[in-house]
């Protein structure tokens, strides 16, 4: 790996099936120990159920407030600020409850790739 500094351009956000939308800051398979992507849930969405095999989340709230929900523990509003953590295979998802959009990182390792992904429909 080489020493670098990773621009984000919002042209690159895209929006992802799971209910959110999804801007990659980091995820190369020359960095695969870690990605970090920054997720945008819009006012009232709820995301799909959904899980990622071999791999730990983190969600690291940056802006609004929501409740997640993650097997293992009772549903939590989180807010700013707040670090959630998700193991492999854990059944997860969140909703927006604010009027603006929940904005948070989603920090994976190692690193996220759509076939870790396994979509679970709702609660």
């Amino acid at each position: 790996m080489q020493p670098q500094i990773l621009k984000a351009d919002e042209a690159d956000e895209y929006y992802f099936a799971e209910g959110c939308f999804i801007l990659e800051l980091s995820n190369s398979p020359a960095d695969a120990e870690v990605s970090v992507a920054r997720a945008r849930v819009k006012p009232g969405v709820t995301t799909q159920l959904h899980r990622l095999h071999g791999v730990t989340e983190r969600y690291v709230l940056l802006a609004g407030q929501g409740v997640v929900a993650i097997e293992g523990l009772p549903p939590q509003t989180v807010t700013e600020g707040d670090v959630v953590i998700i193991p492999p295979r854990c059944p997860q998802q969140i909703t927006n409850i604010g009027d603006v959009d929940l904005v948070f990182l989603a920090i994976c390792s190692p690193r996220f790739r759509l076939e870790v992904y396994e979509g679970l429909g709702t609660l």
